[in-house]
Order: C-alpha cells, then structure tokens, then sequence
C-alpha cells in the first residue's frame, strides 16, 4: 500500500467510524444501523454457503469447511442484531410485501441507485452476473471479503465501545457486537490464508492492495454521499408488533 491511499484510508475510516460511533449510540439511530447490519449480515449467508457448495464440488475440502463455519457464524450475528432490535421493539421492514405494491420501473430505479452506493464503488467494473456464487472469481471473493472482514472486526469493536454502560440492553449489545468482531478477524486470517495457498505472497500483497486502492474509493464516496445529503435511504426498521402481542398475553 502507497503512502498516499494508507494516508486516505485512515482518514476515511476515520470518518466512517466516527459517524457509526454516533449513529450506534443515540437510541433514536441505533435500530435503523442495527437493521442494516442484520440484513448485511444475514443477507450473506446463502451466498457463503453456495461458495461453500461450490468448493466442494471443485474438491477443496479445507475451503468448502471454512466457507460453511463463516456461513454459520454470519447467521448468528444476523440473530445478534435481530434480538438487540426486538429489545427495542423494531425489527427489519418487510420490504418484500411493501414492494409488491409498486412498479418493475420503481425496482429498477432503486438497484440502479444502489449500484452507485458503497458496493457499486467497492465493485467498479464488474457486472452482478460476475459476483454470484457460481460465477465470482476465487481471487476476486477471496481477497475482496478479506479487506470487509479484516475492517468490520475493528469497526464492530470500536462501536461497541460507543455503546452507554449505563443501560443493560447496550451492554449486552456491546458483547455481542465484540464476539462478532473476533469472528470477523478469524473469517480474514482464513481468507488470508487461503490466497496464500493459491498464490505467492508478492501476488497476494498486490491483491490486497488493489481491493485496499477499491476500499478507500468505496469509504470516500460513501463519506462524500453522507455530507451532501444524497444518501437518503429509507428507514429499514418498523415496530415490532409481536412485542405488543405478547405484553397483552401476560396482561391477560
């Protein structure tokens, strides 16, 4: 990593930092970045287990292993969010039954939004078709994931310490968020190694600093959306009515 994109990156995850810090420990922002998480978090789960599937098939006993544990562990850390929203009496919007409603036009506009949003940065020059599971080049998901594993397990621990110790819900929020952090530096250290057993450490190296150069991209835009006020993405979170339900059943 050049001087000027290392320089570049401390200031942009800096920025980022600093605005999750924020947005995690107001009570008001809290559901809305927890819902994220969970969907991020959760979201990937098929994808990691049909590269899992994937390696199998093509006899990489060792990667299909390690790619099913990373499934298993991103699964739980949706669970970890979904239950830190419900003890606030949010969870994730059904978007699915709310965008039955509206038209194939509206859907295109909004994937076509989201293509320019923090992925559509990170990803610059490869089509959806190329980032499926049975399509990604191995190089690609390998050291792509590495650099989102190895940054979220310092970002997931830098925002559990934003969280009040004054307030049991945030503290057991705040041990959740550090297991996933570990989690999150054992997933990089096995896709580090598993470029390792592909490849030199000079072509690793030069792997890793591309992705870097691509982070850094991605953080800037993402950070520049924020400050302009562009990223106006809706609310991801509703009440949770199964709250209210169950208050009544004791009551009753």
């Amino acid at each position: 990593m050049n001087l000027l994109t290392y320089i570049m990156h401390l200031a942009g995850s800096g920025a980022s930092a600093y605005f999750s810090a924020v947005q995690i420990r107001d009570i008001k922002t809290r559901p809305n970045i927890l819902a994220g998480f969970q969907l991020a978090e959760s979201g990937s789960v098929p994808f990691l287990t049909s590269l899992s599937q994937r390696a199998a098939a093509e006899g990489d006993t060792w990667l299909c292993e390690k790619l099913a544990k990373h499934a298993e562990d991103e699964k739980r850390h949706g669970q970890i969010f979904a239950h830190a929203l419900k003890q606030l009496d949010k969870k994730v919007r059904d978007f699915k039954s709310q965008s039955s409603d509206k038209s194939k036009n509206s859907s295109g506009e909004k994937k076509s939004k989201q293509r320019s949003s923090f992925f559509g940065t990170y990803y610059e020059g490869y089509e959806g078709e190329q980032l499926k599971a049975e399509n990604i080049d191995w190089n690609v998901f390998m050291a792509s994931t590495y650099i989102l594993e190895l940054d979220a397990s310092k970002d997931f621990a830098r925002m559990a310490k934003a969280l009040p110790e004054n307030d049991s819900k945030a503290r057991n929020l705040k041990l959740g968020m550090l297991n996933i952090a570990k989690d999150e530096t054992t997933h990089a250290a096995y896709l580090y190694e598993a470029m390792n057993r592909r490849m030199g450490a000079i072509e690793v190296q030069q792997l890793i600093d591309e992705w870097r150069q691509r982070k850094v991209n991605a953080i800037t835009a993402y950070v520049t959306n924020k400050l302009q006020a562009k990223d106006n993405a809706p609310s991801l979170v509703e009440e949770d009515k199964s709250s209210e339900k169950e208050a009544e059943l004791v009551v009753a």
